[in-house]
């Protein structure tokens, strides 16, 4: 049985894939939403899909300011912020040995800075009305490493403790970590080495709707506020990972 979601929440990479089919599933359980990516086009285009509770600004979760400027935008929109999806991640796997130092430095800066500026961005609002949810998605990668996901696997195994630290520092503030399994989304496509790539595009084929994540987002949202779903791992039923 699901709950109406009356809450204002804020959604980062919701351009496409885990980002965009949370904001659809959340609008259609009545969610007020301000969603924030790169591709301003995609984003339109879906606020206009949803009709007057979705918003949508521009966003690179990277920029500590544009993050803040984010958060604000979306309190003077619906008047609240409730709860922060920071979805916005990038998965470009290389080999130690390939020395992708930009490669690294730009993961490091969107899937661990981009979590940190979300929680900077919208923790003092939540420390003031005494109630929030951060819920951060991060990968089964932050349980395991395999050969190319060094990287990957330390920035996703960060997020799993940033998030739980958050949980333990704050007794009326909830913080949910989501870890996708195989999930067919847009994720690795900037993987430059061609046979990691082909690697990855062999595996979608068994990989999980972007929508089975959403819901698993939906669940830990509909929870009362005294419940804390601390975290939900959700895999593909015919994938190892």
């Amino acid at each position: 049985m699901t709950r109406t979601i009356e809450k204002v929440v804020l959604i980062t990479g919701a351009s496409s894939g885990i980002g965009e089919a949370t904001t659809r599933e959340l609008a259609a359980a009545g969610a007020r939403l301000f969603i924030g990516a790169r591709r301003t086009d995609r984003l339109k285009a879906l606020a206009d899909e949803m009709g007057e509770n979705v918003a949508w600004r521009e966003l690179d979760v990277t920029d500590a300011n544009a993050f803040d400027a984010f958060a604000t935008a979306a309190e003077e929109r619906f008047g609240r912020v409730d709860a922060l999806v920071n979805n916005a991640g990038i998965m470009p796997l290389s080999m130690l040995a390939d020395l992708k130092r930009d490669e690294w430095k730009r993961m490091i800066d969107v899937n661990i800075h981009g979590v940190l500026n979300g929680i900077a961005a919208v923790l003092p609002r939540f420390v003031a009305q005494q109630n929030g949810h951060v819920i951060n998605v991060a990968s089964v990668a932050a349980r395991m490493v395999v050969p190319s996901s060094s990287v990957y696997s330390a920035t996703k195994h960060a997020v799993r403790v940033i998030t739980d630290g958050l949980r333990q520092e704050h007794n009326n503030i909830r913080a949910t970590l989501i870890s996708p399994g195989t999930t067919t989304t847009e994720l690795g496509h900037d993987v430059t080495d061609p046979n990691i790539a082909a690697w990855i595009q062999q595996s979608m084929p068994t990989g999980q709707s972007p929508f089975a994540i959403a819901r698993a987002i939906r669940y830990a949202l509909e929870q009362p506020d005294d419940v804390d779903v601390s975290e939900l791992v959700v895999r593909p039923t015919a994938s190892p990972l």
